[in-house]
């Protein structure tokens, strides 16, 4: 099979009675870092949200879908938001890229304190007139400790969500990336959930893993200790964002027709700057005119 630098893998255990998601994702962890020039503790939180959002987009029906997870909070980190299909694609920014704080009780990068306080969301876009919305308050502000619960309030699925970042000696370039998500399918026999359960409590962390150099593979296989797993996927995942000028408009039309009038007399051109990667897109006061001469023509037909 194709090796590839990010990829992610799909199995099933237990005679089907266990799904599971398992992903390396340094590529694009370190890429997201360097175009929003993240402190670790940003690159930290942003890299377990992307791993966590790309296993999530997998869980979608369809390649035209997509899954929106979003953190609002009361830390200095603010928001951070990552949005994913089921191509294997994934974009996200945090709103606060350079927050720094000293290490948490355990000496690590302190992730927690930078979110603190606050809400989960979560949106499945099917294609549908409104997306499916479920909200949960962060339940310790460790983001693989919200999901599982989220899985568990919001979806009903018993699930278990481990994520990671590692970085060079440098403490800020990544070396490693990932995670895996293990989910139980309704009727699961106790004996299973019993020694799942015992797995993950001699479990360390996936940053030990990454550490270790494992693939998802064998993280999986770490988890599922004693069980029999089938592999079946495994496909290439990246950071990609879908902006383009042609969006930028619909941004400059969101603005109102009093602000876009107060360019067009000021005989200004516009700037619209992607959140999730950052690219710039130039608009001459010509185009801005033109933009102007549209929505009058709409609210006047």
């Amino acid at each position: 099979m194709e090796e590839y630098h990010d990829y992610l893998v799909r199995a099933l255990a237990c005679n089907e009675e266990v799904r599971a998601f398992a992903v390396t994702s340094k590529d694009a962890v370190e890429y997201a870092r360097k175009i929003h020039n993240n402190s670790p503790i940003a690159t930290a939180c942003l890299g377990r949200m992307l791993s966590a959002g790309l296993m999530m987009g997998d869980m979608l029906k369809s390649n035209k879908d997509l899954v929106t997870i979003q953190i609002h909070c009361d830390g200095p980190l603010k928001h951070v938001l990552v949005t994913a299909n089921d191509n294997g694609e994934v974009k996200g920014y945090v709103s606060n890229p350079n927050v720094i704080l000293p290490p948490n009780a355990s000496g690590h990068l302190n992730v927690g304190g930078g979110i603190g306080k606050g809400t989960l969301t979560v949106i499945r876009d099917f294609g549908l007139k409104e997306p499916y919305v479920s909200t949960i308050n962060l339940h310790s502000g460790e983001i693989a400790d919200d999901l599982t619960y989220y899985f568990a309030q919001s979806e009903q699925t018993p699930s278990s969500v481990g994520l990671g970042v590692l970085f060079n000696k440098d403490d800020v370039t990544v070396k490693a990336a990932g995670g895996f998500i293990i989910q139980l399918m309704p009727h699961t026999e106790d004996s299973v959930i019993s020694k799942i359960e015992s797995n993950l409590a001699n479990f360390t962390s996936v940053t030990d893993v990454l550490r270790q150099g494992k693939s998802p593979e064998e993280l999986l296989e770490i988890v599922l200790s004693g069980f029999d797993i089938k592999f079946t996927e495994k496909k290439p995942v990246f950071f990609k964002c879908s902006c383009s000028k042609e969006k930028g408009l619909i941004v400059l039309k969101s603005l109102g027709k009093k602000t876009i009038d107060e360019m067009v007399k000021d005989n200004k051109g516009a700037e619209v700057v992607c959140d999730f990667c950052g690219k710039k897109y130039e608009y001459t006061p010509e185009e801005v005119l033109s933009l102007q001469t549209e929505t009058n023509c709409k609210q006047n037909s």
